[in-house]
């Protein structure tokens, strides 16, 4: 992540990751009660409202001081906003790098190359029809978001507690996993 979106999350500017906050989390619940075309649509006709009123706004007092200012939008209009070709390139890249990564892992999970690796891949699976029963996508995606904006804060507060119970409960499941791996034939990992 960039240092802008690390401050946004950490809130060093209050008024700006509060907009975003905001913004981000109204426009999920929107997503809520209506669907993704009515939300799109409402959103561009706020928009073109805002920018229509004020450009009316600046034509007539224009008119009336007679001034000749021009468009208001102009220094706008004369940005290029223009992808270029590098940018296309370097971005494809990374999501080929992605997308191939993840289709390995897939494929050394669901084909067994590890056996701990897939059974722990089988629960987290297993665990997640639960959670696909109690909450669908959007209510997951609105967790997310306001959990990506308050638990860096959180954490960066609670720092030497959370890492003592994090560490308290890493040294737990090693222990168990180390159990299960003695436990079964062919389960014991290779020493990397």
């Amino acid at each position: 992540m960039g240092p802008a979106a690390i401050d946004l999350l950490y809130w060093r500017n209050v008024k700006q990751s509060g907009a975003v906050f905001s913004s981000v989390l109204l426009l999920l619940f929107s997503l809520t009660q209506f669907s993704v075309v009515s939300v799109g649509a409402y959103l561009a006709l706020a928009a073109l409202s805002a920018t229509i009123s004020f450009r009316i706004y600046k034509s007539v007092l224009q008119a009336v001081q007679k001034t000749d200012e021009g468009h208001p939008f102009k220094a706008y209009l004369e940005i290029e906003i223009a992808l270029s070709q590098d940018q296309i390139s370097k971005y494809a890249d990374k999501i080929l790098l992605y997308s191939n990564t993840c289709m390995k892992e897939l494929r050394r999970l669901f084909l067994v190359q590890d056996l701990v690796d897939s059974l722990k891949f089988a629960v987290l699976m297993w665990l997640l029809t639960y959670v696909g029963a109690l909450f669908n996508g959007l209510t997951l995606l609105i967790l997310a978001v306001v959990s990506m904006f308050s638990m860096p804060v959180v954490y960066e507060k609670h720092q030497a507690q959370i890492d003592q119970y994090v560490g308290l409960i890493r040294t737990q499941v090693n222990s168990v996993v180390g159990k299960i791996q003695a436990k079964i034939p062919g389960a014991k990992r290779k020493e990397e």
